[in-house]
């Protein structure tokens, strides 16, 4: 198996991690109602998504 032969510094570990940071959320607003909801899942207010109902909130 393969071993490094050097250590790894910590800034060059540091800068290989640097892109390893979790974005945002991206909010879209919902159609139907107004409310916000994240992109390419249905609305958790009303349970719509891209104009008509895919979840019925009523019962869920």
């Amino acid at each position: 198996m393969a071993h490094p032969k050097r250590k790894t510094s910590k800034a060059r570990r540091d800068k290989r991690r640097s892109h390893h940071a979790i974005a945002d959320v991206t909010l879209a607003k919902c159609s139907n109602c107004g409310e916000m909801h994240r992109y390419h899942h249905a609305c958790a207010s009303c349970g719509y998504y891209r104009g008509r109902q895919v979840v019925n909130v009523a019962n869920a």
